[in-house]
């Protein structure tokens, strides 16, 4: 069986941070998607690659068996040992090199049985997603619940929305809810690996990023903007028209209104989660605008409002 160097897949080094990984991950899934390269055999191979190579890495337990593996190999190799006589039963199903009485492995095709979303390698090593080698079980198992990253945009987040997704040889359609947060999981039932000896299928598990707004900064359910007030509204009082992601609304702005002074716009934030007739507030808060390119006037009417407040 071939090892497979996740590291080099992503295009990091080995003491790459969760970070660094994931943000690897993310450019090289965008470029390898099927969806930006339909029909491309090549790019889905990647891309499958890809996201094998993230299952492992972004999971700090896998990431640490994955490590100690690669160490094993390397030294065997240094030491000329063929990489066809390497002991992978150490590894297999959750095993740790020296942790008790090697397995008996059968080989066989289940392909059929355990789909082809991941490698050989991979499966041999996880153990529960399956794969062309396995331990002869008289019992049915549950498949492994899967994880897939999403990202979306703070007004998906809002409405809800939705995606489709590639994974293995099948394209699904999934619903994210409205309220998700980055870091939000939402379920998939029955959507992750097969199962084992007739068992269930495991769950899969979006995992939510939502992608910077150039307007709003999100706290919670809370939103936050500044919004540009002109001199003579803010010393005078008016209305100002403030963003919201319904819409545009107008805010009335008292006289003697100040730089940084904060509006709160109750119940135009995100909807909660969990209860999702439930919205978080808007603060709104004032920027105060110089006005620019003034007239011989113009200067001389301030010149004599200075005189005036200075008496």
């Amino acid at each position: 069986m071939e090892y497979k160097d996740y590291y080099k897949i992503l295009g990091v080094d080995k003491t790459a941070s969760q970070q660094e990984i994931r943000k690897a991950y993310r450019r090289l899934a965008r470029k390898y998607h099927p969806d930006v390269n339909p029909g491309d055999k090549t790019a889905e191979a990647r891309f499958k690659e890809i996201n094998e190579a993230y299952e492992v890495l972004s999971d700090p337990e896998k990431r640490k068996k994955y490590d100690e593996l690669g160490a094993s190999w390397q030294q065997w190799q240094r030491m000329g040992g063929d990489p066809r006589g390497f002991d992978w039963s150490q590894w297999f199903a959750g095993g740790q090199p020296g942790s008790g009485p090697r397995v008996h492995v059968e080989y066989g095709d289940l392909g059929d049985l355990f789909g082809g979303g991941f490698s050989e390698f991979f499966r041999t090593i996880f153990g529960d997603m399956g794969g062309a080698e396995y331990v002869r079980q008289t019992r049915s198992r549950r498949g492994s619940d899967l994880e897939y990253p999403v990202e979306i945009t703070l007004e998906e987040a809002y409405t809800g929305t939705t995606r489709i997704l590639q994974l293995d040889n099948r394209r699904i359609e999934v619903k994210i809810p409205a309220g998700v947060d980055n870091g939000s999981r939402v379920r998939i039932a029955g959507e992750g690996a097969p199962g084992i000896g007739g068992g269930q299928k495991g769950d899969l598990y979006l995992k939510i990023s939502v992608l910077p707004h150039k307007i709003f900064e999100r706290k919670g359910d809370d939103l936050y903007c500044e919004v540009p007030i002109d001199l003579y509204t803010a010393v005078l009082g008016g209305e100002v028209p403030v963003p919201t992601l319904k819409g545009q609304v107008m805010l009335k702005v008292p006289p003697e209104t100040q730089s940084g002074k904060r509006f709160r716009l109750k119940g135009l934030g995100m909807p909660n989660l969990k209860n999702p007739g439930v919205k978080g507030d808007l603060y709104a808060e004032a920027k105060i605008v110089l006005p620019r390119g003034l007239t011989k006037q113009e200067k001389e009417l301030f010149a004599q409002l200075a005189a005036l407040r200075s008496r």
